[in-house]
């Protein structure tokens, strides 16, 4: 098994979907990720940031799913990041009404001692300067870097992301940010130019629709289980994350047919993520209910076909 390093926010977020709206509630990438890399019972660690307004019993929440937070900063006199905002009624778009910084705006990651040896590294959505201050501080050059990003940091920080891209393996981004990043509509266009810049393998995620893995010339593709109810996507795609980088972590096997495995493992994570607002159902998910939708999504895409 590998240790894995997870990079990102922990934060607040207060949000508002066709189906009922929140306060401020737990949330984050590197929280989503956490929860979803806990299924695998690996050696996991949290680096980020949180303000003297963060309660104890959220740190509690992680360290008792076995993550590690000492790398989690506490700055007393600072404010938790805190991001709004409101779904509309495809649930696919949405409207940030908040974004406060706050104590993320000077955070300087620091990786825990002994975790700078981490043969996985999960760089949840931050800026690209702070991703990279991560790749610098590991002693040896890990055996997996997962990248996630997103559209803004195309907007204000576009060759800074590139000069991170270069030293990943694996980046996961959803459709729209694959096809602004390379002015391609054709995903797999899109995909071979990512390549290009640098990862081995490349994760497009399409919501509702599923995700892309491509590597070379392989493409496998994965579908999202058709649920009945959709109550908040926040965070569905860095529990997605979190359980793709978990899933490589536990088996310590980065080959493309493994990566097919961490990818259903991602879809199925995620499919429970946008049960419940928040972190809700994450919280208290068991093995007995991720064995059972792996059997779903089994029976979903399995099929007996003669060639005539």
């Amino acid at each position: 098994m590998s240790k894995l390093v997870i990079v990102g926010t922990v934060a607040f977020d207060a949000i508002e979907t066709p189906f009922g709206k929140t306060d401020k509630i737990l949330g984050g990438a590197a929280t989503f990720i956490g929860l979803a890399a806990s299924q695998f019972n690996v050696d996991a660690a949290i680096v980020s940031i949180v303000g003297g307004d963060f309660p104890q019993k959220h740190l509690d929440l992680l360290s008792n799913k076995n993550i590690d937070i000492s790398g989690i900063e506490i700055v007393k006199e600072g404010k938790t990041f805190f991001w709004s905002g409101k779904y509309h009624n495809d649930m696919n778009t949405r409207d940030t009404l908040a974004t406060e910084l706050n104590v993320l705006a000077d955070f300087n990651p620091v990786v825990p001692t002994n975790y700078k040896d981490a043969e996985v590294v999960m760089l949840g959505n931050l800026h690209p300067l702070v991703q990279l201050s991560v790749l610098e501080q590991m002693e040896k050059k890990p055996k997996l870097v997962i990248l996630d990003t997103m559209n803004f940091w195309m907007d204000c920080a576009l060759e800074e992301l590139k000069s991170v891209i270069k030293k990943i393996d694996v980046i996961t981004i959803n459709d729209e940010e694959a096809r602004q990043l390379t002015g391609e509509y054709s995903l797999v266009v899109a995909a071979r130019k990512i390549h290009e810049m640098g990862p081995k393998y490349v994760v497009i995620k399409k919501g509702e629709h599923g995700a892309l893995l491509f590597h070379d010339d392989n493409v496998f593709y994965a579908p999202a289980l058709p649920l009945e109810e959709v109550f908040d996507p926040t965070g569905a795609g860095d529990t997605f994350a979190g359980g793709f980088a978990g899933y490589l972590a536990k088996t310590d096997d980065v080959s493309f047919e493994n990566m097919k495995n961490a990818v259903i493992y991602g879809s199925t994570l995620a499919s429970f993520c946008v049960e419940k607002f928040g972190t809700e159902r994450m919280e208290n998910l068991g093995y007995k209910e991720v064995h059972q939708r792996l059997q779903q999504f089994k029976q979903l895409t399995q099929f007996e076909i003669e060639l005539t």
